[in-house]
């Protein structure tokens, strides 16, 4: 069970991170968005690894989560970047906003199952396409799953705040890719509550995180 919680809030901090770097710097690591956009289309995994690559990946595809995560465990609370726990803090609390409203979870999934039919249509001469992460980063398929965040979870009169450099921020592209990256931080909290985590625990069961930590990142 922490090993799955642990997965969840990498997940969570990762996406977090990503929409940190997108808003400051206009870039990230290709392979951490691709791992961060592919985990919200694994609606149904048979193991919660599968979500982010597979076991044998997660050093590699939640490297910038995990590290984030240690980091918030291990540092003193001055050098943590607050902005990523901002956006952390605030997706966990659209989580259980969007998990009190069945209505949009229904709507999200059949529209993610949309998404998953455009994502074919654009890698047509590869017939493993929706397991392949980099379908997914498209960006016409970026766009259709920050059109979805915005019809749904933008909705919520709770609002993220994200800031940063404004010619970053007035980036179409980054625009779509840090709504998209929402979305995949809000899947990541809905794994860490689903699998017992609690808000409070991230102030109280630190230490309990480590085992998880050092396992998934050797």
């Amino acid at each position: 069970m922490h090993d799955e919680q642990t997965l969840g809030l990498a997940g969570l901090f990762q996406a977090a991170a990503l929409v940190e770097q997108i808003a400051t710097r206009g870039m990230v690591s290709q392979n951490s968005l691709e791992t961060s956009i592919f985990s919200i289309m694994q609606l149904n995994p048979s193991v919660s690894e599968d979500i982010f690559g597979g076991a044998d990946a997660l050093p590699y595809n939640l490297h910038l989560g995990l590290q984030n995560l240690k980091d918030l465990i291990d540092k003193p609370r001055s050098e943590h970047n607050k902005d990523v726990i901002r956006y952390a803090l605030s997706m966990m609390h659209l989580e259980r906003k969007l998990s009190a409203d069945p209505e949009m979870m229904q709507t999200i999934a059949q529209r993610l199952n949309q998404v998953s039919e455009q994502a074919r249509y654009f890698s047509p001469d590869d017939p493993d396409a929706l397991q392949n992460p980099a379908t997914f980063c498209h960006p016409n398929v970026i766009a259709n799953i920050a059109s979805l965040y915005q019809d749904t979870i933008s909705t919520f009169s709770f609002r993220i705040q994200v800031t940063g450099d404004p010619r970053h921020l007035q980036n179409s592209e980054n625009a779509a890719k840090i709504r998209a990256l929402l979305l995949a931080g809000i899947r990541s909290a809905m794994l860490w509550r689903q699998k017992g985590g609690k808000r409070w625990h991230l102030l109280f069961f630190k230490s309990r995180m480590r085992p998880s930590l050092k396992k998934f990142m050797n």
